[in-house]
């Protein structure tokens, strides 16, 4: 039987930022390219993945779409445009062109984000949806200077019935609760972080900051400011719907019937949030939270009961086939730079409410997976130790549970004593026997359970029992450890518990039907 689970790529393929959009009977994900184990963000060149809008369980690797080395702004260092080596591409999207072209929105970058708040949008155009994109120019305003309203960064775009708009933008906290004027230490902060003059940043500070989510639309030719930009929403939102939950990255847009739908990252940096307005240019109200990638907020959950290392998520929404979905990504290697898209379905109900979509290990398979066969432990949607940290821009050096891989294997390292390993959702039928295949410093146990165990569960969580246990061998090798365990029918989580005073490292697991 065909199936797909999450992350849906290749175990091997890191495409974090996706944004997804349907083109004729096709639906294609575009995104940043992480490097497996990578040092930084956005180290590889933009690669695009397709499936057929009535089969996501098969994605067709369509190449790379679009180099950096393309970008006359590539390791250009000390330019007007470009004050640093930028040559990093950082989230993109893809929009058609009332001409029938498609155009790839993206900014550059270097190092740990350093110059990605510097330069302008820049477009790439092609004939087709993936295939070979060349270099258009960069959004400019009329006289066919630069566009760098505000600050330039992880562009969006949408076809809005003939009218392009571009949405864009990133927000820190620099001078929320203070009188910006009389904040000399903020002015010097903005102006060191997105390298605008003090009469630039003054300029902004009177209508609202610099900073904050923006909207601009462009012309036919894709390139040149129609309308200038403007915040959608405004950049001090203390008493307002979005208070707890303000903007910081990650714009992503889409209208559906006659509402607009702002998708952002917003400054707790685990979570995918959206936002609703009529209009496309303002009168945004919040939402609610689409995603977390360590489920916070989900029945009460704390962040301190992260179920997942937590760091950067950035994706989008999309209607494939009748049936609406969020793309969003999880982190792996102990870092923020070898991220993996993720995807699960959503509802937008009679009032245009989205409840907060659960992490599975399904995704986007449309029914649980079947509890036969061997499956990898990388695709667990659950993985800590209690006490899991939030990554941001750095790659950690602690030992912790995490997804990593050596010799081109993919796998669980670093396990340590009651971490917990999660599988929503399987379906459990005849099950007779599982195994795991790992490797331990030392003889240790791995407990199973339907549900997840009471001491990880969150305050409003129904929990598990514990069904079994795997006695596991010390060993160097991969070794597999196979026990009978009385599985319950119908569809349940899969949970591990692992016990044991040395780590260990999980690949795969196994259930047995006969």
């Amino acid at each position: 039987m065909k199936q797909v689970y999450n992350p849906y790529l290749p175990l091997d393929e890191y495409i974090p930022d996706a944004e997804p959009h349907v083109f004729g009977d096709r639906v294609y994900v575009y995104g940043s390219h992480d490097k497996e184990d990578g040092e930084t963000f956005c180290m590889l060149d933009y690669v695009c993945y397709s499936a057929a809008v009535d089969d996501l369980k098969e994605w067709r690797y369509e190449g790379v779409i679009y180099r950096a080395d393309q970008d006359p702004d590539y390791q250009i260092e000390n330019s007007v445009n470009s004050p640093i080596t930028r040559e990093y591409m950082y989230a993109p999207d893809v929009v058609c062109g009332n001409d029938g072209r498609y155009y790839l929105y993206y900014c550059m970058s270097g190092a740990a984000g350093q110059g990605g708040y510097h330069g302008p949008i820049q477009v790439a155009v092609c004939d087709t949806p993936a295939g070979k994109y060349e270099y258009l120019g960069y959004v400019k305003n009329p006289d066919g200077t630069p566009m760098l309203d505000y600050v330039c960064f992880d562009p969006a775009a949408i076809n809005d019935d003939g009218v392009i708009r571009i949405y864009y933008g990133t927000q820190y906290p620099f001078e929320e609760e203070t009188d910006f004027f009389e904040n000399e230490e903020s002015i010097r902060a903005e102006m060191e972080m997105f390298h605008k003059s003090r009469e630039e940043i003054l300029t902004f500070a009177r209508k609202d900051s610099v900073m904050g989510p923006c909207m601009v639309t462009l012309q036919d030719d894709m390139l040149t400011v129609r309308e200038a930009a403007k915040h959608i929403i405004p950049y001090k939102v203390k008493g307002t719907t979005f208070e707890e939950h303000p903007f910081f990255e990650g714009s992503s847009i889409r209208k559906v019937k006659n509402k607009y739908y702002f998708a952002y990252s917003s400054m707790k940096n685990h979570e995918l949030c959206y936002a609703v307005s009529d209009h496309p240019d303002r009168d945004f109200v919040f939402g609610g939270t689409l995603v977390s990638n360590g489920d916070v907020g989900l029945h009460g959950r704390t962040e301190k009961e992260r179920l997942n290392m937590t760091g950067t998520t950035h994706g989008g929404i999309e209607c494939i086939n009748g049936e609406w979905y969020v793309f969003y990504h999880r982190l792996t290697h102990k870092s923020d730079y070898s991220r993996q898209g993720c995807a699960e379905k959503i509802t937008i109900d009679e009032n245009g409410k989205i409840e907060q979509a659960e992490m599975t290990s399904c995704g986007l398979n449309g029914r649980p997976l079947v509890a036969e066969g061997v499956y990898p432990a990388a695709i667990c949607c659950h993985l800590t130790n209690g006490s899991m940290p939030h990554g941001s821009n750095q790659k950690l050096a602690a030992h912790f549970p995490h997804v990593g891989s050596r010799n081109n294997e993919r796998f669980i390292a670093q396990l340590q004593d009651h971490t917990l390993i999660g599988y929503k959702y399987f379906a459990f039928d005849s099950v007779k026997a599982f195994s795991v295949t790992m490797k331990s410093e030392k003889d240790a146990v791995m407990e199973v359970y339907q549900g997840i165990p009471k001491d990880y569960a969150a305050s409003a969580e129904t929990y598990g029992t514990m069904i079994g246990k795997i006695e596991i061998p010390a060993s160097d090798d991969w070794t597999v450890t196979k026990a009978e365990i009385p599985f319950e029918k119908g569809v349940t989580p899969l949970y591990l518990k692992y016990i044991g005073s040395g780590e260990g490292s999980l690949k795969e697991i196994n259930f047995f039907t006969a």
